[in-house]
């Protein structure tokens, strides 16, 4: 049986991929937008049998009845600014739809991404235990994940197994052609690299210092691994958060990059554009609780060894692909 992976050519989901061929896995069809972008160079070291465009996809689903035993649906406009709400919409909210419920009339198991994002400013907390109909997203991107999350949580008809994913700061290999939504550790890395110092915003609340804003960071090789658990325990459905459950600061991401690339750290501290101020979050931190209950066992990365491995064995080396 074929394993759909959808934005298969971006970050997590190349790295899916990776995971899948690992395993043995090659009866992959991967979904993407590629376009004109380099996305394919997350695809020229893995094995599937089929590339379709997001566009074409949806026409040629029908065809898949029968042969195909998960959707791993990963694509969707990640951008925190995206400001077409329309789009958001369609690409976000409709087409997702319309996968559950082609999953739901042929019994076939959908891991989807939803965001942490739906958490909004976090007055709500973290907590996925919670009645999500409390959420305030802050951005459209936000919204149109928790529209879906909201809607699937009506739904009678429900797929073999569904598996929804609250993703918090995820980072690591892969995510080279996400612009300037790809990690701070990226970024930090080639600022690094070229001046030999990073930036970091100064924080404008008196509880948290300079580059003491908190953030949970969560290694892309973890978040393949609990997809993997999922696929492998289909009796488990739901709602989940996806982070570490240990909240870091942006100084402690800095100096982890700093060292893992040999260096002693030398932070500055600089103005926040005035329009990001209002809606900027101080504060995430995943409640893991629901997952451990779920029967997930593995430790994840520590921010430290996460990004050790990051940077030695991918940024180092000419940003190599996983």
């Amino acid at each position: 049986m074929s394993i759909i992976v959808t934005g298969g050519a971006g970050f997590i989901g190349s790295c899916i991929v990776r995971e899948l061929n690992d395993r043995g896995i090659e009866d992959i069809i991967v979904v993407d937008h590629i376009a004109q972008t380099d996305k394919w160079m997350n695809l020229r070291n893995k094995r599937y049998i089929k590339y379709i465009n997001r566009d074409e996809f949806l026409q040629q689903l029908p065809s898949f009845a029968g042969t195909v035993s998960h959707i791993i649906h990963m694509g969707a406009c990640s951008s925190t600014t995206e400001r077409d709400f329309d789009f958001l919409y369609k690409n976000n909210l409709e087409y997702t739809q319309t996968l559950w419920e082609f999953c739901a009339e042929n019994q076939i198991s959908f891991i989807y991404a939803s965001s942490a994002a739906t958490y909004g400013d976090g007055t709500q907390g973290f907590d996925d235990k919670e009645d999500i109909r409390r959420l305030r997203p802050l951005n459209g991107y936000g919204y149109s994940k928790q529209l879906f999350d909201l809607w699937a949580e009506k739904q009678t008809v429900r797929p073999k197994q569904h598996v929804g994913f609250k993703f918090f700061n995820v980072y690591g290999p892969n995510e080279y052609f996400k612009g300037s939504m790809a990690s701070v550790i990226l970024h930090s890395f080639h600022k690094i690299t070229e001046t030999g110092e990073m930036g970091l915003f100064k924080s404008y609340k008196k509880e948290y210092p300079d580059g003491g804003q908190l953030r949970d960071f969560v290694y892309v090789k973890d978040i393949c691994k609990v997809i993997l658990y999922m696929m492998d325990n289909p009796q488990i459905s739901g709602l989940f958060n996806l982070g570490t459950g240990k909240a870091r600061s942006f100084y402690d991401l800095a100096a982890a990059t700093f060292r893992a690339m040999g260096l002693e750290p030398n932070i500055k501290y600089i103005e926040m554009p005035e329009t990001l101020r209002p809606k900027y979050q101080y504060y995430t931190q995943a409640a893991m609780n629901k997952l451990r209950e779920a029967g997930y066992r593995e430790n994840f990365y520590s921010l430290e060894e996460g990004v050790q491995d990051y940077v030695c064995g991918y940024l180092a080396k000419d940003c190599a692909i996983y």
